[in-house]
């Protein structure tokens, strides 16, 4: 089987590859036809407009040399995007760049969006999740209970 050259310096020395500790959001996607699975780790942060953007994305990959490649190929598409660009980065975009994929292996591009699209989805899902502070009413304050002296 024979890869781009793209495909094949992803593979031997991926980018962003690793762990994330205290990700925003944690994807796992697999695909049962080949066995491959993919676990992706995002951090949102702010660009200077105050939009909220990727600011740091890894991924742990177990499968083939062309899931390593897409995974790698993703974390490099999407880092840095505002997450709405983000989530409009496709499997085509990945093979794009990778500048050719074998027609059986087009999956491990699918893995890798669908990997990104994932991790976006349960960050929204949490950030709508998380509960509002309650304002206190300054003028509520707590009474003191007090023991009479006997």
């Amino acid at each position: 089987m024979k890869y781009s050259k793209k495909v094949i310096e992803h593979f031997r020395k991926p980018h962003n590859q690793g762990e994330i500790k205290n990700p925003d959001s944690v994807a796992v996607v697999g695909n049962p036809v080949c066995g491959d699975i993919m676990r992706l780790y995002i951090k949102v942060g702010k660009n200077k407009k105050g939009e909220e953007i990727i600011k740091d994305i890894k991924f742990e990959t177990l499968g083939c040399g062309a899931a390593i490649a897409t995974s790698s190929m993703i974390t490099d598409l999407a880092k840095g995007k505002t997450l709405e660009e983000a989530y409009k980065i496709t499997t085509k975009n990945v093979n794009e760049e990778l500048e050719w994929l074998p027609p059986v292996k087009q999956h491990c591009s699918n893995l890798a969006a669908e990997g990104l699209h994932e991790a976006l989805k349960k960050y929204f899902e949490k950030k709508k999740e998380k509960p509002k502070k309650k304002k206190v009413c300054k003028s509520a304050k707590s009474k003191k209970m007090t023991k009479k002296k006997s």
